[in-house]
């Protein structure tokens, strides 16, 4: 250590530098602080613990945006959008669980529904008894999924699920919607960590010039599909980082989430919206923390 500006220390005895606004004192180490601030932190999780595991999951957060869609139709303006994803039936959340999240879409009467993917952790007989209860929601422009990396896992009989919940399931395909004399059309491209997104495929039953909503599970791919002709993106995957810390953030996301990981974005040249919902359920770890489950409710007007 240095010696005190003002005299020498004793001999063999090292100066303390005075704590400013303590007469004096030895300083904080670094790793004093650190072995201190990691106790804090290690502290308040104990303490908020049964917060972060039984309290924050189940309070649902509705959050409303107003999006600007470049191209977006004018019989298309204004539109109500649900966006909900990651339900991940089976960790610490079954069918019941859904109750509160699918009576606040009934709710918004939306006139859209999109789900972005992984309905289970693992097992398709955990999104079983949810069927009958997505049946019930309606929207007079149809309900539209993709599926997550957790549901390639069982891809084809997730898909087959969610399609008698009467969501169309789209895997690097899209399908079109009219409303008001307009068309727009609704695209989804598969997992890019299980799957094998082909945004050509996706595009090749769409005109060119018109207005597409991109469903993709991971957002991290917005940096790809900005360079393609749509005009939105809904994303999953990130969970919010399921676990956030006071002016840190999330201290881990998953990859395909490391760039764009809860809320809006524009991305690329022309600014694409990107859309991140932090998803319903958990994975890995069954807590949340400053990062409530979500519910999004989107309106679209025209750019």
């Amino acid at each position: 250590m240095q010696q005190n500006q003002h005299g020498s220390s004793p001999a063999g005895t090292p100066a303390a530098n005075p704590v400013p606004g303590t007469g004096g004192g030895p300083k904080m180490t670094r790793r004093q602080f650190l072995k201190r601030g990691a106790a804090t932190v290690i502290g308040a999780a104990a303490l908020s613990g049964g917060y972060a595991w039984q309290a924050e999951p189940r309070w649902l957060e509705v959050t409303r945006h107003r999006i600007t869609v470049a191209g977006l139709p004018s019989g298309f303006d204004g539109i109500k959008v649900i966006h909900f994803s990651d339900t991940h039936l089976g960790f610490h959340k079954e069918a019941s669980d859904l109750s509160g999240l699918l009576a606040g879409i009934k709710r918004e009467q939306p006139d859209l529904i999109c789900f972005t993917g992984d309905i289970v952790d693992s097992e398709p007989r955990d999104a079983r008894p949810a069927v009958p209860l997505l049946a019930e929601l309606t929207a007079p422009l149809g309900k539209y999924a993709i599926l997550g990396n957790h549901d390639y896992k069982n891809a084809p009989a997730l898909a087959g699920l969610l399609e008698s919940a009467g969501f169309r399931v789209l895997r690097n395909a899209s399908a079109r919607i009219r409303r008001g004399g307009g068309e727009m059309a609704i695209a989804g491209i598969e997992d890019m960590l299980h799957g094998r997104p082909d945004p050509e495929a996706a595009l090749s039953d769409v005109p060119k010039g018109m207005c597409t909503l991109l469903l993709m599970h991971e957002p991290d791919y917005a940096d790809t599909a900005a360079a393609y002709p749509f005009h939105l993106q809904l994303s999953g995957h990130s969970h919010g980082g399921q676990i956030r810390l006071p002016f840190v953030g999330a201290p881990y996301t998953p990859y395909g989430a490391q760039k764009y990981v809860a809320g809006l974005y524009h991305v690329g040249q022309r600014g694409m919206p990107l859309y991140v919902n932090r998803g319903f359920g958990m994975t890995y770890m069954p807590f949340r923390f400053l990062c409530r489950p979500e519910l999004s409710v989107l309106t679209l007007r025209k750019g």
